[in-house]
Order: structure tokens, then sequence, then C-alpha cells
């Protein structure tokens, strides 16, 4: 892993390094570009997840009681995938996170101006307790910034604390990074590359392609 920031991660991992190779290949096909995002899911959601609060509790082993720990149980966890190629993470972390709740946010870009619009928000209303949630937004690629930024921000406008949130992609552009750390900046990003920059269509380079396109075969 490597800090870029205080809160802002790129897992530095030669599995993770390999599978991004794979997707980055112009070559690689639908279902083998899926299986490479399912394997460093999992990595992702690892490190994304290490700072969620444990508790103690005793259980009884075959063998004798033992004190372990886990997740609290009275925390409100939140996935909040943005459609639709976010749904590709929703899978990993719903196996990971089998208690949080579904939260899918739909906003497609705005090809001339580049900006997020919505047409679907599937979120609860404020929390009963912010302070207890812990929000996972979803989006395999952090190029302009701006969906993540409306992303983050509809869970921040709840009460949320922003140290709460986890911004959680790919790849990442550093105008991307810097729009959406600038806005919010308590927020951790955790991704698996910053690439140079973006195009003039707003396409991170070197990239990927389209993320959507590649997981659908659209």
């Amino acid at each position: 892993m490597e800090k870029i920031s205080q809160k802002v991660c790129v897992i530095n991992h030669p599995v993770i390094k390999h599978n991004l190779s794979v997707l980055r290949d112009e070559n690689t096909d639908g279902e083998k570009f899926r299986c490479a995002l399912k394997r460093i899911s999992y990595a992702v959601f690892l490190e994304a997840t290490k700072n969620l609060p444990t508790e103690k509790k005793q259980i009884q082993t075959p063998i004798c009681p033992c004190e372990c720990e886990v997740i609290k149980e009275d925390l409100n966890l939140i996935i909040a995938p943005i459609l639709r190629a976010g749904v590709m993470f929703c899978e990993v972390a719903q196996e990971m996170m089998p208690q949080a709740h579904v939260h899918h946010l739909g906003m497609y870009r705005d090809e001339r101006t580049l900006q997020p619009v919505w047409y679907y928000n599937k979120t609860s209303k404020v929390p009963k307790d912010p302070e207890n949630t812990y929000v996972f937004v979803l989006d395999p690629m952090l190029a302009t910034g701006n969906s993540g930024v409306d992303g983050v921000g509809n869970f921040v406008k709840k009460g949320i604390p922003q140290k709460n949130i986890t911004f959680v992609c790919l790849l990442a552009a550093p105008c991307g990074i810097e729009k959406l750390t600038s806005t919010y900046p308590d927020i951790n990003v955790i991704t698996c590359s910053i690439d140079k920059e973006l195009n003039a269509k707003g396409y991170i380079v070197p990239g990927l392609g389209d993320a959507g396109d590649r997981i659908f075969n659209t």
C-alpha cells in the first residue's frame, strides 16, 4: 500500500498490478474483464474496511471458550455503487459485508459538459446515528471527480461524518482526486492506480476505456 496522503491510498501489490494489466488491455473480452475486476475487488475491500470499529465477543470453539473481535454489531454499514459500473464492486462488497445496506446512486456523465446527470437515487433518509454510520461509495473510475463529489455529497448532507466515508475506485486521475479531496478533505480514497491525466473527452489516460461498456459488453 502506498500512502499518497493521509486520506488517499494506492494499493501496491503484484496481484493487483497483474489484474490491472488485464483490465487495461483492449484485447480483454467481457468475461475476462469481469473476472479480473472481481479478483481486484477483494483486495480493495480488505483495505477499504480495515478501520471499521470492532468489539470483543466471547465464543465457544470446539476446544474451549475464546474471546474474539468482530465488527461492531450496532454499525450502520452502507454500500453505495454509482450505477452502472459500480455494481461490479457491489457484489464483492456484499459478500464481505452481508450486514450492509445497498443504496444505488444512478447518474451518467453528460458528454458535452462532463457533469453528472442524476436519474436514480435509492438512499434512505437521514440515519438515526450518523456518527455510527460508515459508507463505501463505489465507482471504478475517478476521472473528473464530478460524480464522486455528487455521490459523496449525497451522504455528507445526511450528517454522516466525512471520515466515515470511503470512495473506492480502480483508477483515478490527479484532477479527480484533487476535486474530491478538496471538496471533502476528510474522506478516504482507495484506488489501485493514479494515472497520468484526462484526455479531451474526460477519459483517464492511459486508463482502460469505458468500464461500464467493457463490463456489460455494450
